[in-house]
């Protein structure tokens, strides 16, 4: 209840001191506590060698720099997704660069990456209690650099040893040819120095790989994605990123903001493309669904899309820390009304495409 008390007075900030000042918070366990708070059953699954007692996770952007993500389990999240993390530390975007739209729920970001650097990340990482629950790391490429691929190498090897799984983000919109890695050639290229060196590290028990993909693709642009990540055999992938798209209706001025927007005016798009990707795929790899969650409604709909878990991030600015566990205890209650004995039964029924 005070952490939600402190919502308004947060917005009186400009949004990235806020955000500052919430992930301090966090890191010194400030934060509220789900602890005894036990998820339904029907929530759990075992996905990417793991078990995910319930299907609602943090996306990346949240805890950059993994300086909070315990903090952000105790919120109730079965899982948190720390970064975008690149191999050398960079300031990002000049300020201001986060804009909050409170009247379509939503933010437009440009920070470009901004992160303390691999290094910083790992040292935080390393040592972690495993039993709080599952940590993914984001990584990316330094702006600039001349063989992105590299840099996607060196994050995996970083993060194989320490994190849960390992998320290869392609799909910013905020450091320039940075989509550009989603064409064919570029991304086989890129999957498979990451695969090599997640092997060097750890042989054949290293942790998953996915790929998290832009909400802004036609669909030939999507059919050669998923061709690559089946191909190279990839574990899965996150859909999606912010768009660069503005959806008619937006109120706020702040839309005009140069950047990728989130929140809910992307849950349309990006719940479409996560459907078109459910196909593609046929169910063989599980999806993780982004994009404008803020309710188990709209959560339910990302797994009846195709998702087999959902991550959020903008809602928490606008309804609160609480949202993670009220989406969960809602997830239940839908499962219970459509007479669904597990959640994987709901993943992709209404894709056409359901396994």
């Amino acid at each position: 209840m005070l952490a939600d008390l402190a919502l308004p007075l947060l917005r009186c900030l400009d949004p990235e001191t806020a955000h500052r000042l919430t992930i301090r918070a966090l890191s010194l366990g400030l934060g509220p506590s789900a602890s005894g708070w036990r998820p339904d059953p029907k929530l759990g699954q075992d996905l990417l060698g793991l078990h995910f007692p319930h299907p609602v996770g943090i996306a990346a952007g949240f805890d950059k720099d993994a300086e909070a993500y315990a903090g952000a389990l105790r919120l109730g999240a079965a899982f948190v997704e720390v970064g975008t993390m690149t191999p050398r530390a960079q300031p990002g975007n000049p300020r201001p660069r986060l804009f909050r739209l409170p009247e379509d729920l939503a933010v437009v970001n440009r920070n470009g990456f901004n992160n303390q650097g691999l290094a910083s990340g790992a040292a935080r990482l390393t040592g972690r209690v495993r039993e709080e629950g599952i940590v993914g790391a984001n990584v990316g490429a330094n702006k600039g650099v001349e063989t992105p691929e590299s840099d996607y190498a060196a994050g995996v090897a970083a993060m194989a040893p320490i994190a849960d799984y390992i998320t290869i983000n392609v799909s910013s919109p905020n450091t320039p040819g940075l989509r550009d890695l989603q064409a064919p050639g570029p991304l086989r290229e890129l999957l498979r120095a990451a695969k090599a060196a997640r092997r060097e590290v750890c042989g054949e028990d290293g942790p998953a790989i996915l790929l998290k993909i832009a909400p802004d693709l036609e669909d030939a642009q999507l059919d050669g994605i998923v061709a690559v990540v089946l191909e190279e055999a990839l574990d899965g992938m996150i859909v999606s990123n912010t768009t660069i798209a503005r959806p008619d209706g937006l109120k706020n001025a702040n839309r005009s903001e140069t950047g990728g927007l989130s929140g809910a005016p992307l849950f349309g798009p990006s719940t479409e493309i996560l459907r078109k990707t459910y196909r593609l795929t046929g169910g063989r790899i599980p999806l993780i669904g982004v994009g404008g969650v803020d309710s188990g409604a709209t959560a339910y709909a990302k797994i009846k899309a195709g998702a087999s878990l959902v991550q959020l991030y903008t809602a928490l600015i606008y309804k609160g820390p609480g949202l993670v566990r009220r989406i969960a205890e809602e997830l239940g209650t839908l499962l219970e009304r459509d007479g669904c004995s597990s959640l994987a039964e709901a993943v992709g029924a209404e894709t056409g495409a359901a396994p």
